[in-house]
């Protein structure tokens, strides 16, 4: 079943309405609906009701693009606005790169839901306090409100968090000690909720509590998950490529023929479940990287006199990185230029190691004392993908250079 639908964009970004949107769309028009039943009749009260849940939508949908148009301007790429159960969510590429811009990031949301509340006020002065308009207006001015307000709490996932978390960013000069702040103020207040929510409910039986307890809920799992971000980023600046690198390539001799290479490494590795890389080397210098498919434009009657020299990629033509290289650009590297694995070079310009997908893991799991099975490396290295649990790519992408 899909889960989400694009439904246009705007300035360029696509928006997209999650499936979980429904559900809190026919429950807001359910509520105001009854709110009004009694005074406008069922027509004009349902009318109403889903009148109030688009506008409500709408000034979400407002308040994304607020964050999104700061973080464009700053030329961070915003890739989609998705409304979903609890509102919208603006999927920005990337942090900002110092703790202003993130604050403006930030605030730029609960201001531009704070001046809707502003005009929609000053609109609902000039007209008559009896109609259905005025009714409209009043309450969209009231929603974008509370939308600012409740934002403004002073813990991630809401803007207030991201403004904390740029306070403290600004005060320690660390970006990942501003997430943990605001990380852990999140968890606190959304368990809080929860707890307050179960309580009303058990004590009251009012069910529009669960409704605190459920928001509680989806703040205390979002605050974990950018906790849990954060210590994915630390790992990744603070190791490098040589400790994430192995020595499993082959170095050849240049000088040897086609035939020669292809009889006494090709045939004989691939009756083995592991592919090594293969360097060519002659007078004690590394030449190059040999691409076994490269064979394929040597005619065969040619293979006994041609040497490996024929095929090697030197070393200045391929992806290379230096073994001090943080592991955050190495994956960025790998990514960018979608290759299985990439060379590294020590300072005398020699082939110090390799680094596929499976030896990232493997370095990042060590250092975060994760469990992780040699059984689990060897299949990470035959699919060449990163396991769902360990979003390398989006979180080095993210991560402030």
């Amino acid at each position: 079943m899909q889960a989400s639908w694009r439904i246009g964009s705007l300035f360029g970004i696509p928006l997209f309405i999650d499936s979980s949107w429904f559900f809190i769309l026919a429950f807001i028009t359910l509520v105001n609906a009854l709110d009004l039943y009694t005074a406008w009749g069922p027509v004009l009260a349902w009318s109403a009701g889903f009148v109030m849940a688009l506008l409500l939508f709408g000034s979400v949908l407002v308040h994304e693009l607020g964050h999104s148009l700061v973080a464009r301007s700053q030329g961070i790429k915003v890739n989609s606005i998705t409304l979903f159960l609890f509102g919208g969510v603006a999927s920005i590429e990337q942090e900002s790169k110092t703790p202003g811009e993130a604050f403006q990031v930030a605030i730029a949301g609960p201001t531009v839901s704070l001046l809707l509340s502003g005009l929609f006020y000053t609109i609902a002065q000039v007209l008559p306090t009896s109609g259905i308009v005025s009714v409209l207006v009043l309450g969209i001015a009231r929603i974008n409100l509370v939308l600012a307000l409740f934002n403004l709490i002073p813990g991630l996932p809401l803007d207030g968090g991201q403004v904390l978390k740029a306070a403290v960013w600004k005060l320690t000069g660390n970006r990942f000690q501003g997430i943990r702040w605001a990380a852990r103020t999140g968890q606190f207040l959304g368990w809080t909720a929860i707890s307050l929510g179960l309580l009303v409910f058990l004590l009251t039986s009012e069910f529009g509590s669960l409704w605190m307890a459920l928001i509680g809920w989806f703040i205390v799992r979002n605050a974990s998950n950018y906790e849990r971000i954060t210590t994915l980023q630390e790992a990744l600046m603070q190791l490098v490529a040589a400790d994430a690198m192995t020595r499993e390539f082959r170095v050849v001799d240049a000088d040897m023929s086609l035939r020669q290479f292809t009889d006494e490494y090709i045939l004989k590795d691939a009756w083995t479940s592991h592919v090594y890389p293969y360097y060519a080397a002659s007078h004690g210098r590394y030449r190059g990287l040999l691409a076994v498919e490269d064979l394929q434009f040597i005619e065969r009657s040619r293979w006994e006199t041609e040497t490996l020299h024929s095929i090697v990629r030197p070393l200045s033509e391929i992806v290379t990185l230096p073994e001090k290289t943080p592991l955050l650009e190495v994956i960025n590297s790998m990514e960018n230029n979608q290759m299985k694995r990439l060379t590294v070079i020590s300072p005398a310009e020699a082939v110090a190691g390799v680094i596929d997908r499976g030896d990232i893991v493997r370095s990042v799991a060590t250092k975060l004392n994760l469990e992780i099975s040699d059984a689990d490396i060897k299949r990470i290295k035959a699919e060449d993908s990163y396991p769902p649990t360990l979003p390398l790519p989006a979180v080095a992408k993210a991560t402030t250079k």
